[in-house]
């Protein structure tokens, strides 16, 4: 489930992923029943949208049909030619197919989807939140809009320890009943992006360490008309990645004050590529760190666990371990490199913790604090 993307897809028999030796498998695939029937012609929308808007004579002329058909704009015999979707670290060709999709109770007739074949990095599919003609929210909007104008999602803590129990995170589709019923949700506004339209855009006003305010660089605040700046709230991202200017100003802030206390752990920080680390000989004394968001003025202060992770260090065949805490805010890069896009992203490792909620109705985000796997037992309890 990623809300930084807007294309639904699934992995399709026969099925080759590229470099990805120890990512999670899929298991046994069992594709849908597709049949060439069920293609989407070239003349859809929905294949000008995933061949990023090209037109309709063009992917006439890709899919090779007859020079009559593409004279006369009448391609609806012809499928939509293969297409190319590109991620931040991986990559599909896939086919667009539409077919009833069922999910629990709800059925969807001609839901558009992408089957693939081929992929580099990406080996289980991937349902696009995002704004985008051909995510699952626009589709199911078409469908109900009570349904496809709200979602919410809840992640439980991440864990680097690969023997634990993983607990499922609650997605939750439309409105749900006494979910903000407390006004306990901090709101904020959403920016449109002009060139990438569906990104979930927010205006970033500064970040606060303890008590001081750090302004953030006016890319941060707004989106202008080229498509720069703003932060995509992206649940597909692991780590809040922020411009180095912030970046830089949050670091020293930070180590200006934990440093005092702490010994600066550089040979973690070295080894790990996380920064700054510190070896926690005490109980850990860290200051608070709030995102201050410019639209409404709201303020979301961050869970420790959310930007401080602490974990046992020791090299391989030591007989001791040291625990060792680090800051797990990323360093996005040169602020000049960022026109063009997004200026800063806001990863699910920080939204950890939260309910986030999408209401595209009103346009905006909201935050509340969450217990989330204990959302998803009430939430099915509620189910049954």
């Amino acid at each position: 489930m990623d809300t930084g993307s807007d294309l639904v897809w699934f992995p399709c028999a026969p099925f080759e992923c590229i470099l990805c030796e120890g990512k999670p498998s899929p298991g046994p695939i069992r594709p849908p029943n597709i049949t060439r029937a069920h293609a989407v012609s070239c003349q859809s929308p929905a294949c000008s949208a995933a061949h990023s808007s090209t037109s309709s004579s063009d992917l006439c002329a890709m899919a090779r049909c007859p020079l009559d058909a593409i004279e006369t704009s009448d391609c609806s015999s012809s499928a939509c030619p293969p297409f190319y979707y590109a991620y931040g670290d991986g990559s599909l060709i896939a086919n667009l197919y539409r077919h009833t999709l069922s999910m629990s109770s709800l059925v969807l007739k001609n839901f558009t989807f992408g089957c693939a074949h081929t992929t580099l990095g990406e080996p289980t599919g991937v349902a696009g939140f995002g704004r985008g003609l051909l995510s699952f929210p626009a589709q199911l909007a078409t469908f109900s809009p009570q349904l496809g104008n709200r979602f919410s999602y809840c992640l439980v803590s991440h864990s680097f320890n690969g023997d634990r129990i993983r607990r499922p995170s609650p997605l939750i589709i439309g409105r749900r009943d006494g979910g903000d019923e407390h006004g306990e949700f901090v709101y904020t506004s959403l920016l449109r992006n002009p060139k990438h339209p569906y990104f979930y855009s927010v205006g970033l006003a500064g970040i606060s360490v303890g008590k001081r305010d750090i302004p953030a660089p006016e890319i941060l605040r707004k989106v202008d008309a080229t498509g720069s700046g703003g932060v995509v709230v992206d649940s597909g991202t692991t780590f809040t990645m922020l411009p180095a200017s912030l970046y830089n100003s949050v670091v020293a802030e930070f180590d200006r004050r934990v440093g005092r206390i702490h010994k600066r752990a550089s040979e973690v920080e070295g080894k790990t590529g996380l920064g700054p680390c510190y070896y926690l000989d005490t109980v850990a004394q860290v200051p608070a760190v709030t995102l201050r968001f410019a639209g409404n003025d709201s303020s979301v202060v961050l869970p420790r666990r959310n930007y401080f992770y602490e974990f046992l260090y020791g090299e391989d065949g030591a007989t001791t371990k040291r625990r060792v805490g680090c800051m797990m805010l990323m360093n996005g890069g040169d602020d000049s490199e960022l026109s063009g896009g997004p200026g800063a992203t806001l990863g699910n490792y920080q939204q950890q913790g939260f309910e986030v909620i999408y209401d595209l109705e009103k346009q905006r985000v909201g935050f509340a604090r969450r217990q989330c796997a204990l959302l998803w037992d009430s939430l099915n309890r509620e189910k049954n």
